[in-house]
């Protein structure tokens, strides 16, 4: 085959690039670069901010007086806006409400320890001084300048560590760039010469005009085999040795492993990760878009994230003007007075030795327990299940109140009345000699009265025959992903799913199974045993899956159970018959009666 050269590195030419979905973008089971030295401060930092701000921020998510909804930063895709009819909206883009240090500085507020911001999305935008094209902020637009540059300095005085967001491939402004095919013939584009003549030069200027680069969070690989990708991360490296390349540069060659757009994994990953939240909705702007997440959504997203033993990097859309929304500032700053009090808990901490209970997630340093209390207990006592070592003290990491607490065999009890019941997240710090527990993957699920539901999430179940457990993505707007880990493919008998549980107290207690379940799989009869007790049940429709609307869950209560002593349970739940798939499962969910 022809070799072609492409600025940076030697590629072999092919017929076109493969367009796959979001989760097939990456390689789910790449391992990231662990030699590489300077991983430690993003293992560490817990906590980024993410930036979408292109020409779609002054469009605002409308189009010739048409509303669009979802990711806003794709709306030149969602309307097939016609690239020549796009570019002319860069005429009327100049963000002078933009200042770089009052950006910085509300970052500093809100604990944030990087940020990454979009250079060039898929629109072809550059936001910042690029000699490559004239599609930029500095050429097209008549704010004249580089918004980029002030940025990287004022967020290094902060502190902050700082990145640029590029996408590599889909760029809908080319001919020969990636994605457009509403504008131009797929088969005359020659993506070869959009790599070499934009892409490649881009990065390259990005890498050697703002300063030492934390992050560059590169989006949207395509048709690279990993021996070309492999030139292009060690080319690009030499322009920075330092910084760190996302996984999603492809082919499992990044620094860190990213997953999917707001999807956090099931359970504790001992490796360096970042899941990717937005505020609301849309990542870009959107005028329309009021769906934002409150800081106590934020504080209870991080904590979970960190009791992964992951960052999270939340993202914010900045307006056409240069404007944070109002809403972003107030939660960020709101959350950022959270970590003032109780950062120690999650800056530096691995995950927690502890499974998440149903008052909450644990995180991790070595000799301390932090315990995240999200939802306190009716009787104020914390019940930490298979607490092994050996206990030297319990206080409230706010304002280090001792807090009085016994063991009974491995079980540790903790009194929290009067430790901030109104405060998102309350943290409790466990101080302990010797070494830590290893995360108990098979530990039961606890159940208790001390809640009013106690959830058994899919991911603990254990599967036989056919049934699977299985991440299944679907979205509620354009481009708007959400993930639910479901049991999945039990259409036998023998297809079943067994939980472990330990029920804390005695009592009685309701047992509801939410799940999705399509038209062809209603009516179908189901069992759940407990206790060697069968109940049956049957199926109830919700929806259609599809992965592009949203994914209809019930939460069918199908039994009314008493416990006459604490202890360990099975869970046990199959088809009667043979037949379509029962349902898609993904909670048990125990209520208090």
């Amino acid at each position: 085959m022809k070799k072609i050269v492409i600025g940076l590195l030697t590629l072999s030419s092919y017929t076109s690039f493969a367009q796959k979905t979001m989760d097939e973008m990456w390689d789910k089971t790449a391992a990231t670069n662990k030699q590489n030295p300077n991983v430690q401060w993003f293992r560490d930092a817990k906590f980024g901010l993410f930036l979408h701000w292109g020409l779609y921020s002054d469009l605002a998510g409308v189009w010739n007086g048409k509303r669009y909804y979802g990711s806003g930063e794709w709306i030149m895709s969602q309307g097939k806006i016609p690239a020549a009819d796009y570019a002319k909206a860069a005429e009327h883009f100049n963000p002078v409400n933009f200042n770089a240090d009052e950006w910085a500085a509300i970052a500093k507020d809100a604990g944030i320890r990087y940020m990454v911001i979009t250079a060039k999305h898929h629109e072809g935008f550059a936001m910042f001084d690029s000699k490559v094209s004239d599609f930029s902020i500095v050429k097209a637009s008549p704010y004249k300048k580089d918004p980029m540059k002030a940025l990287a300095e004022a967020t290094r005085k902060q502190g902050i560590q700082f990145g640029f967001y590029y996408s590599q491939f889909l760029d809908w402004h080319e001919p020969n760039g990636g994605g457009n095919r509403w504008d131009f013939d797929e088969a005359k584009k020659n993506y070869l010469k959009y790599y070499r003549e934009k892409s490649i030069p881009q990065l390259k200027e990005l890498m050697t005009n703002y300063g030492p680069l934390g992050v560059v969070w590169f989006d949207m690989p395509g048709g690279l085999t990993k021996e070309q990708t492999q030139f292009l991360v060690d080319s690009l490296r030499k322009l920075q040795p330092k910084c760190l390349f996302s996984s999603r540069v492809g082919q499992g060659l990044g620094d860190y492993r990213d997953f999917g757009d707001s999807e956090v994994p099931p359970a504790p990953i001992d490796d360096v990760w970042e899941s990717i939240y937005t505020h609301n909705d849309s990542w870009g702007y959107i005028q329309h878009d009021m769906n934002f997440k409150s800081s106590k959504e934020i504080i209870q997203l991080l904590a979970n994230v960190a009791s992964k033993g992951g960052n999270l990097m939340l993202n914010v859309g900045p307006d056409g003007k240069g404007n944070l929304p109002y809403y972003s500032v107030k939660f960020l700053r709101e959350t950022g007075a959270w970590l003032r009090e109780n950062g120690e808990s999650i800056y530096g901490s691995t995950f927690g030795f502890i499974p998440a209970q149903p008052w909450g997630v644990t995180t991790g340093k070595p000799g301390k327990l932090y315990l995240h209390v999200l939802n306190t207990p009716h009787n104020n006592v914390l019940f930490i299940p298979s607490f092994a070592a050996q206990v030297s003290k319990v206080y409230s990491l706010k304002n280090k109140k001792p807090l009085a607490y016994k063991k009974d065999g491995k079980d540790l009890y903790v009194t929290i009345a009067g430790v901030g019941a109104n405060s998102p997240d309350n943290v409790l710090v466990v101080e302990y000699t010797g070494k830590p527990q290893a995360y108990d993957t098979t530990a039961p699920v606890t159940i208790s009265p001390q809640y009013d539901f106690s959830n058994v999430d899919a991911v603990a179940g254990k599967t036989t025959g056919n049934a699977k457990t299985k991440s299944i993505t679907f979205s509620h707007y354009y481009g708007d992903w959400k993930h639910a880990v479901c049991i999945t493919d039990m259409q036998q008998p023998q297809d079943q799913v067994s939980f472990n549980v330990r029920i804390a107290e005695k009592g009685d207690y309701k047992i509801l199974l939410e799940y999705a379940c399509p038209q062809e799989s209603a009516k179908q009869e189901g069992v759940v045993n407990i206790n060697n007790q069968d109940y049956y049940f049957r199926t109830l429709r919700t929806s259609e899956y599809e992965k592009s609307a949203p994914l209809m869950f019930i939460k069918h209560p199908v039994a009314t159970i008493t416990v006459d002593k604490p202890g360990i349970y099975t869970i046990n739940i199959h088809p009667v018959q043979q037949g379509k798939e029962l349902f898609k499962l993904k909670t048990v969910i125990v209520e208090t009666m």
